[in-house]
């Protein structure tokens, strides 16, 4: 079975896209979520470009421990008027540590004479140089020869020289360009079957989605000769997006007979890592995307759920459980039981003649799921959810009241105060704080009051904070969901709040967050250490 080599450009070209912006410890976190899944490559960014990428490398070489994936630095040719070894930017790449490096140069003879304004012969000697500095100082090298094709088309043998100049520098692979995203299949797949004849180096390809061929356009790719991909986790990039590797994956694994992940099982931890990425980007999750989406495997009513019922081949192109993904039956009275069956016993809940329990709870979830919850990225709120509702929860403490008031003086003077009346141990406990914000003051207050009788709360804090508006078109009356993100320095957990009101979801959320780490996450670790 042929090998295909993935490489994510979430964390670099992903972020080129519109509404898209990672922070430092967003993009560890991604970095270490793909490299669960199994991608052979990384690509974290530009470290020349800005002091973010710079800091995400050098914190990455600390805090990543990577097992299948190499990082990856983007850069690119040096400067027309600079030795390699005196360009900064080239420097920076090099200072960033990793093990390959992908440098951009020009393909298209119209942008060598048209946009950097020199002759082809210098950018040749660009390519050659900038390659040949890289290959002396260790780095497997991959150049992305940019706008490729349509240089192809326009200069057949001059977007061919590029990647010979490359290749007798030594590099590792040369990666073919769509840039404008508005190649056709065949187009691609002559054009790299070519290329793969004409060249010894490995090729791989880089496609946009402008004409929504992206995906297309990478396997047809693929089927000619290509055997290293570029994309993006859900699509994500400039203007129309880059080829999406959720699609793309399964596409090669399932249907073409390739191998691209170190196994079966990561295949199976696709769709997580898709919606995952979503919440950590805060991108609105598209429902209907292929494979992983929430409504991939959703069947309605009529001829569809019967036939389903007696063999899923029927309606479903693969098993959604190849893809990490589910089977939802929207209609009917036991859609998604058996599912919620699984999960109540993952949580180490019985189940044994609580049929009724169960539909009660498979109707809740709907209901909530109907009002913008999504427990998906929120696994503490859901086990929650199942603990309560069939009746396997002991509540840590109560909540009587809470108020929240914001005084603002100005726009540098703006404090917030929080007062809650709480059950714990036994006890009547009124406490108040302040802090730089409605949510800030909220967690401040619930950690004192908790505090007295259960001094483990300060062991455990807030790592994420995300919102997202539900309803555009509702304006500031929208109704939004938070999502929180907590860890005691061992484990991670998320929680959700769905509220008109943005202090009332957070509050949701932050109370869940607490609940979900005093009574479960505590007792649980106790059990272990007695043990």
């Amino acid at each position: 079975m042929a090998y295909v080599y993935l490489l994510d450009t979430t964390l670099r070209d992903g972020t080129q896209g519109e509404g898209v912006s990672l922070t430092v410890a967003d993009k560890l976190k991604i970095a270490q979520k793909l490299d669960d899944l199994g991608v052979a490559y990384i690509e974290g960014g530009f470290p020349g470009a800005n002091p973010k990428d710079q800091d995400f490398f050098r914190t990455a070489n600390d805090r990543l421990h990577l097992k299948h994936a190499k990082l990856t630095a983007f850069g690119s040719t040096r400067r027309p008027s600079t030795k390699a070894e005196d360009d900064a930017g080239l420097q920076t790449l090099l200072g960033a540590n990793t093990p390959a490096v992908a440098i951009v140069g020009k393909a298209w003879d119209f942008h060598v004479t048209e946009a950097l304004r020199i002759d082809l012969g210098q950018n040749l000697d660009m390519i050659r140089d900038t390659v040949r500095y890289l290959k002396r100082h260790g780095r497997e090298v991959i150049f992305d020869a940019e706008h490729f094709f349509d240089g192809f088309k326009h200069n057949r043998a001059y977007a061919l020289a590029t990647l010979q100049a490359a290749e007798e520098a030594g590099v590792d692979w040369v990666a073919l360009c769509d840039t404008n995203g508005g190649s056709l299949p065949d187009e691609i797949r002559e054009i790299v079957a070519t290329v793969v004849s004409e060249v010894r180096v490995q090729v791989g390809i880089h496609t946009h989605n402008d004409g929504e061929l992206a995906v297309a356009n990478t396997l047809a790719a693929v089927q000619a000769g290509a055997r290293m991909v570029h994309g993006t986790i859900n699509g994500i990039g400039e203007r129309c997006g880059n080829a999406n590797l959720a699609s793309i994956i399964p596409n090669l694994e399932l249907k073409l007979g390739y191998s691209c992940l170190p196994s079966r099982q990561h295949l199976r931890q696709l769709t997580s890592t898709a919606r995952f990425v979503g919440e950590v980007a805060n991108l609105v999750s598209h429902s209907y995307q292929p494979f992983v989406g929430h409504s991939a495997f959703a069947h309605k009513g009529g001829i569809h759920v019967s036939a389903i019922a007696r063999n899923s081949e029927t309606y479903e192109h693969i098993q959604p459980e190849l893809v990490g993904n589910e089977r939802r039956v929207l209609i009917s009275e036991l859609s998604g039981l058996s599912n919620v069956q699984s999960q109540a016993e993952a949580f180490g809940i019985s189940v044994v003649g609580r049929s009724d329990d169960l539909r009660t709870l498979l109707e809740k979830i709907k209901e909530l799921e109907y009002l913008g919850y999504q427990f998906e990225g929120a696994e503490a709120s859901q086990e929650l959810l199942f603990r309560r509702t069939l009746g396997e929860f002991q509540q840590p403490f109560e909540v009587f009241s809470v108020r929240v008031d914001t005084d603002v003086q100005s726009e540098a003077d703006v404090t917030s105060q929080a007062i809650v009346k709480l059950g714990v141990g036994g006890e009547i406990v009124h406490t108040v704080c302040e802090g730089n914000g409605p949510v800030n003051a909220l967690d401040a207050v619930l950690r004192k009051a908790l505090a007295a009788h259960r001094p483990e709360i300060a062991h455990m804090h807030l790592t994420d904070y995300k919102v997202r508006v539900l309803d555009e078109k509702d304006a500031t009356a929208a109704k939004v969901r938070v999502l929180i993100e907590s860890t005691d320095g061992q484990r991670v957990w998320r929680t959700i709040g769905v509220s008109e009101n943005v202090v009332e979801a957070s509050w949701e959320a932050l109370v869940d967050s607490m609940n979900y780490y005093l009574a479960i996450v505590v007792p649980q670790r106790e059990l272990v250490s007695s043990t």
